[in-house]
């Protein structure tokens, strides 16, 4: 039987369009030499501001490209943060054609080891401080010192090369530096999923999936001309590859970067003397922020979009009356190059309510599909019906890297099955319930980890952003009567008869709802995307 979506802008019709047939390497020359005088990018990671125009970061980026050019292999990994750094090295890889591979370098040597030798990798491209600072890291193979080699081009190697761009038309040095016009559904970059229920995943973004991400995000006008953004997410994270490395070069808006989203002091800093519009970031991230800045001592930012995982109940509320702008919710993942949906400011020509709605993740970017399938019989759902979300479109992946086992039990007739819980309003806003697999299944009934962690912050008297780091998370763990069990990890201590009582009394939860058991922890296993670390809870949580 032909699946019936339950919402289609014509997904079909929108992944079809001829300009995704085109490369990422031809489209950034396009950019960037159209308009080479535009400032493209402020990098903070240093003592020192360096700004970088459009002209200017292309031309070494080309520099750099006749270089990588020889690297023998198609797949090439990048060990560097946001910044002018990274940008060249994903840049000039993909002016030759080849594939960037953004390690990260925050992962476990297993894990790392384990993405290297599924992408192939035999050269990385680095900067000799990263070695110093990641003695543990596998560095293998040919090493590459970005920093090294555009010295070695020398100030009248460059300036010339900056002068070519400016006196040059797009179509002339993509055809000069036979830069490739054709991509569509070919390879364009590498990511791995952060592995936080196993081992990691490679994610295959083709040249359509990121060209047409960007162009979904540009028609659904989150951002406005002249506007600037912190770009602070690491380069190995899909939101910070897609929407703070790839969006600004080709969506031609300013970005001020800088090394990690865990740097406050630098990055509220920047905020102020740069003047940045927009924050992005997930709220594992942005709650330091209530903690370390004054109510309104941001006033240059209009508003955060927040993505990566779930915003917990009452942040944005928190995020909003600490600083006085808008908290925006949205939703992707590395699958869907990422972005899916978000929440729209109030602006002219849009009453607040029609484009923002508290609790969900917005409204769909044009050109996708959805279905909401019941988790148990397949059946397609209505309106206001929770179940699993299903989605097709442009900036859908193709399958995983060599793991046709995985690709078939998420992807079907170009379906995603995204694992995650949701429900569509017939506003055709979407609110996503959580991940399935953080749910148990206790008697029967399918009992949700996070809706109980918000119950029992309000037990102890708190709120979301009160502490910089999660206290304390919900798991499961086999259990022989009941099938699963609840367990409570916490890095405090907790009266469990007293929780479990007022669980019950003041929180209205079902005594099935509250956790049994208790275990001290040092510290809530985190991903450096600032998610719960499934793989590492589950393995304390199974622990006797």
């Amino acid at each position: 039987m032909t699946p019936t979506p339950l919402y289609d802008d014509n997904a079909a019709a929108y992944k079809a369009r001829a300009q995704f047939e085109s490369h990422l390497g031809a489209e950034l020359v396009r950019s960037l030499a159209g308009n080479p005088s535009r400032l493209a990018m402020v990098d903070r990671s240093g003592p020192k501001r360096r700004p970088i125009r459009s002209g200017t970061l292309l031309a070494i980026a080309s520099l750099l490209a006749e270089e990588f050019k020889k690297i023998p292999e198609r797949r090439v990994g990048i060990v560097l943060p946001p910044g002018v750094g990274g940008s060249l090295a994903n840049c000039a890889l993909t002016l030759v054609d080849k594939i960037p591979v953004n390690l990260n370098f925050t992962a476990g040597k297993a894990a790392i080891e384990s993405c290297i030798e599924q992408s192939g990798i035999k050269t990385i491209i680095s900067a000799d401080i990263m070695k110093e600072k990641l003695p543990e890291f596998p560095w293998s193979g040919a090493f590459v010192d970005i920093g090294t080699l555009v010295k070695n081009f020398g100030k009248r190697r460059i300036l010339s090369r900056i002068a070519l761009v400016h006196l040059s038309s797009p179509e002339r040095l993509i055809k000069k530096w036979n830069v490739p016009t054709q991509g569509g559904d070919r390879e364009a970059s590498l990511l791995f999923t952060s592995g936080s229920s196993g081992e990691p995943k490679g994610v295959p973004l083709s040249h359509r999936n990121i060209l047409g991400n960007i162009q979904q995000i540009v028609e659904f006008k989150l951002f406005i001309e002249g506007e600037s953004a912190l770009g602070c997410l690491p380069l190995f994270h899909s939101f910070g590859f897609t929407v703070t490395l790839w969006l600004p070069l080709i969506g031609q808006f300013l970005v001020i970067t800088t090394p990690s989203p865990f740097d406050l002091s630098r990055n509220i800093q920047a905020i102020r003397e740069e003047n940045i519009n927009i924050l992005i970031g997930a709220p594992t991230f942005l709650r330091p922020y209530i903690k370390r800045a004054e109510p309104h001592s941001i006033p240059s930012v209009r508003c955060v979009v927040s993505g990566a995982e779930k915003t917990p109940a009452g942040f944005g509320e928190l995020w909003e009356s600490h600083f006085g702008n808008h908290y925006l919710e949205g939703y992707g993942l590395t699958e869907t190059t990422p972005v899916m949906g978000v929440n729209l400011p109030p602006r002219d020509g849009l009453v607040f309510g029609q484009w923002n709605r508290r609790g969900s993740i917005g409204r769909l970017l044009p050109g996708q599909a959805i279905r909401i399938v019941d988790p148990d019989t397949g059946e397609d759902l209505g309106y206001d019906q929770q179940g699993l979300l299903h989605v097709k479109g442009v900036n859908v992946f193709n399958g995983y890297l060599d793991n046709p086992k995985e690709t078939a039990e998420v992807l079907k007739d170009g379906w995603l099955n995204t694992g995650d819980l949701a429900r569509l309003d017939k506003d055709h806003f979407l609110y996503i319930d959580g991940r399935l697999s953080r749910f148990s299944k206790i008697g029967g009934e399918k009992v949700p980890h996070g809706t109980i962690e918000s119950a029992i912050l309000k037990v102890l008297g708190m709120k979301e952003g009160d502490t910089e780091k999660p206290l304390f998370v919900v798991a499961g763990r086999r259990d022989k009567v009941k099938g699963e069990s609840l367990v409570l990890l916490s890095t405090i201590d907790i009266d469990m008869h007293h929780l479990r009582d007022c669980l019950h009394k003041e929180q209205g939860l079902p005594n099935l709802w509250a956790p049994r058991v208790l275990k001290r922890i040092d510290a809530v296993p985190l991903l450096a995307s600032g998610k719960f670390d499934l793989r590492a809870i589950q393995k304390l949580a199974a622990e006797d």
